[in-house]
């Protein structure tokens, strides 16, 4: 067989790549919730037949890398011949996907044609659903078991043979308290699947499955080879970082231990993170999965972050975990906020190999997603509601430039936070001040970038919850450079009432109420 020439390697490889980015299009234009359709909380991968992803779209970055272990999960259980033409299944089990239960999990076998054929991939999607029955809506601040956490699914079939399992969409919409959301959705993401379905076979009855199979086969090689390169001009050796999450969000006083070790090799890079805590009462633990998802997205960030993400990403990098760490919790371990420990640890394997690359890494980030939720009855349509929103923040500063200020965290990517107008126009609640948090970035040669802030009048009575983080280890700074502001959350500032803290579960507030979080600054680089 002749090997495949450039031109058509890249054309093949940009056509996956742009199949992945239809199917967000496709997600994110049909979804109910603005959850999605305004934040774009959703990630979406092309994989091929033995689960390597081929292409996968802008999203969530935790993500890199992590939905092919639901169709491999699946696989595992049931065997190869359980995927059928049609079929489409869903998947949020904390444990094998490593999110929490809000994240799910839509995915379908493809084949070479629609009614039939060989099995040539699959395609998946995992966004955010806004309420799966928690015990508190849309998610619990102070769960202490999953079971607390809402409806738990393994890999199971909601399409079968191009029908809908009626049955199974019944069950699922009765442990929401948004049912009609979540059934859109949910749609929303079998649409998503369908897209890429179609999309995949066009790009195989244009160049066969050899040719596709192929440019497979050389922009895995190639992404490898480019990675072992970047690996080699590495210095060897053993390096270390080490922070703390505030707490767990059930005992307020004790902070829980992320502890890095990284060891570079010739040819090989080992993220070990066996020492870090055990999993926790409180609800900041995460599969296994999650905790890989994060070391590669520094891995990348660091190594190769101009290749697109493919079955040749992560070839040379190890990463060790312990079961029944807070890194990978087991069962009844609680997981409603998997992510907070996942920023951490993405800056802290930055900061690990700041000495062995200092012109690439940057200063820490403010690191959460500081989530700001509320939900009631609104009175304008007597109608229950709940809005959930993550809060931007400043990045550190690198050797080349201050840290950008009002961004997303490194979690999350292409998520955005949720439009003022959108906001108001929704949910009972009206957004007085928001602006940039200027000076909470750290001094340095280069500055950190600043956080923001949001001040928020409660329109009608409704219950209020947050989870707001790293005040305990705020965003250092590197090689002389001062960390930055930490975060900080203030009920009706000012006033007789006034009241300060970073987590609350359900708390009630009135008509009249403020809000003002405050989120923290990222780290400096150099000496001033």
């Amino acid at each position: 067989m002749t090997a495949i020439d450039p031109v058509r390697t890249e054309i093949i490889r940009s056509a996956l790549l742009q199949a992945a980015e239809d199917m967000n299009t496709t997600l994110i234009r049909s979804a109910y919730t603005p959850t999605i359709y305004e934040a774009k909380d959703c990630a979406v991968a092309i994989l091929d037949r033995d689960h390597e992803v081929l292409g996968q779209s802008s999203g969530l970055p935790i993500f890199l890398g992590n939905l092919e272990e639901c169709t491999r999960d699946t696989e595992r259980r049931f065997g190869r011949d359980v995927w059928q033409p049609g079929d489409v299944w869903v998947l949020n089990d904390a444990y094998i996907a490593g999110a929490h239960l809000n994240d799910v999990t839509v995915f379908g076998p493809v084949f070479e044609r629609e009614n039939g054929g060989e099995l040539i991939g699959f395609a998946a999607s995992r966004a955010h659903w806004i309420d799966l029955g928690s015990k508190d809506p849309g998610g619990s601040m102070d769960s202490t078991s999953i079971y607390q956490e809402g409806l738990r699914l393994g890999a199971t079939r909601i399409v079968a043979d191009g029908a809908p399992v009626t049955a199974v969409l019944d069950l699922i919409a009765k442990n929401s308290r948004f049912p009609e959301p979540l059934l859109g959705d949910l749609r929303a993401q079998t649409a998503c699947i369908r897209t890429g379905a179609e999309r995949m076979r066009e790009i195989v009855s244009r160049w066969g499955l050899d040719l596709v199979h192929e440019a497979r086969d050389a922009f895995f090689t190639q992404t490898e080879q480019l990675e072992a390169s970047a690996l080699r001009r590495l210095p060897t050796g053993e390096y270390r970082a080490e922070g703390s999450l505030d707490n767990d969000g059930i005992d307020l006083e004790t902070p829980i231990p992320i502890r890095v070790r990284v060891e570079i090799g010739s040819d090989r890079i080992l993220v070990d993170l066996t020492e870090s805590a055990d999993q926790t009462r409180g609800p900041v633990n995460c599969g296994a999965a999650q905790a890989v998802a994060a070391c590669r997205v520094a891995y990348k960030a660091l190594l190769s972050p101009d290749v697109p993400l493919n079955g040749g990403s992560f070839r040379h990098l190890d990463v060790r975990v312990r079961t029944g760490s807070v890194l990978a919790a087991v069962e009844p371990a609680p997981v409603q906020y998997y992510y907070s420990h996942l920023g951490l640890l993405i800056d802290l394997v930055t900061r690990a190999l700041s000495e062995a690359m200092p012109d690439a890494v940057a200063a820490a980030s403010y690191g959460d997603s500081l989530i700001v939720q509320m939900m009631g009855v609104d009175p304008r349509t007597g109608r229950a509601f709940l809005s959930q929103e993550a809060t931007v923040g400043g990045w550190g500063a690198w050797r080349e430039g201050d840290g950008e200020s009002a961004l997303i965290n490194n979690v999350n990517g292409s998520l955005r936070d949720m439009p003022v107008e959108v906001l108001e126009t929704l949910f009972p609640v009206r957004v007085d001040r928001y602006t940039v948090r200027h000076g909470s970035g750290g001094a340095g040669a280069r500055r950190g970038g600043d956080g923001v802030i949001r001040e928020y009048t409660f329109e009608a009575d409704q219950d209020l919850s947050l989870w707001w983080e790293r005040s305990v280890t705020p965003a250092w700074g590197l090689f002389g450079g001062e960390a930055g502001a930490p975060p900080r959350v203030t009920l009706n500032p000012g006033s007789e009432r006034e009241r300060r803290f970073l987590k609350a579960n359900a708390i009630p507030v009135r008509a009249g109420d403020v809000l003002r979080c405050e989120s923290g600054g990222g780290g400096g680089y150099g000496a001033a």
